[in-house]
């Protein structure tokens, strides 16, 4: 038997959890997707199909504090900025999508931070 890939088995993991967490106009699905370099976020409404706000260290003015844009910092960094853009648009709650990574590290950080930044996830 062939054994599979970390990201085919993360992958695995994201659909099983995305069978049941949706994200709706007034509680948006907070997805998380972490590479080797970079850390994405977004929020997105599932019943129209769209994203409402999205950060991550690729952006300048994110990144702008922290030593390393992979770093537990940087991850906080992109919570506080999308609770941020999500307060603007009047959105106070969202349902947490881990993306089938564990929640620990940069992306435990980065729903801490999006909490005490306000939006409740």
């Amino acid at each position: 038997m062939k054994p599979r890939s970390k990201n085919a088995l993360r992958l695995r993991r994201h659909a099983r959890v995305r069978k049941r967490v949706v994200g709706t106009p007034q509680r948006p699905r907070l997805s998380v997707f972490r590479s080797l370099r970079y850390v994405y976020a977004q929020l997105i409404d599932d019943v129209a199909g769209r994203t409402l706000a999205a950060a991550s260290t690729r952006e300048e003015a994110v990144a702008a504090g922290v030593a390393s844009r992979k770093s537990i910092a940087a991850a906080g960094a992109v919570g506080r900025e999308l609770a941020r853009r999500a307060a603007a648009l009047g959105i106070t709650r969202a349902v947490f999508d881990r993306g089938g990574y564990t929640y620990h590290g940069r992306i435990k950080a980065l729903a801490d931070a999006a909490r005490d930044a306000g939006l409740e996830v």
